[in-house]
């Protein structure tokens, strides 16, 4: 599975917040969220979940697969 950074940025831009106000909703510092959001450090099982959290009000029915995974099946032969 491949992380989506531009669904993650995407999202973060959607609520108007700045990498520092998310880093804060997950409880961590903007210099720990940054390289996440870009892909170059993986977000923790806790820090997937904040922000699954932060996208609740907004999207009640979403889920982690959804916000961190490509969603893409491949069709088997």
């Amino acid at each position: 599975m491949e992380v989506r950074i531009n669904k993650i940025a995407g999202y973060r831009a959607m609520l108007g917040l700045t990498q520092e106000q998310m880093g804060k909703a997950l409880g961590i510092s903007k210099q720990q969220y940054s390289p996440k959001e870009r892909g170059k450090v993986p977000f923790n099982d806790r820090e997937k979940q904040a922000f699954k959290n932060v996208l609740i009000p907004y999207f009640p029915d979403i889920t982690i697969d959804e916000i961190f995974f490509d969603s893409k099946v491949k069709e088997c032969k």
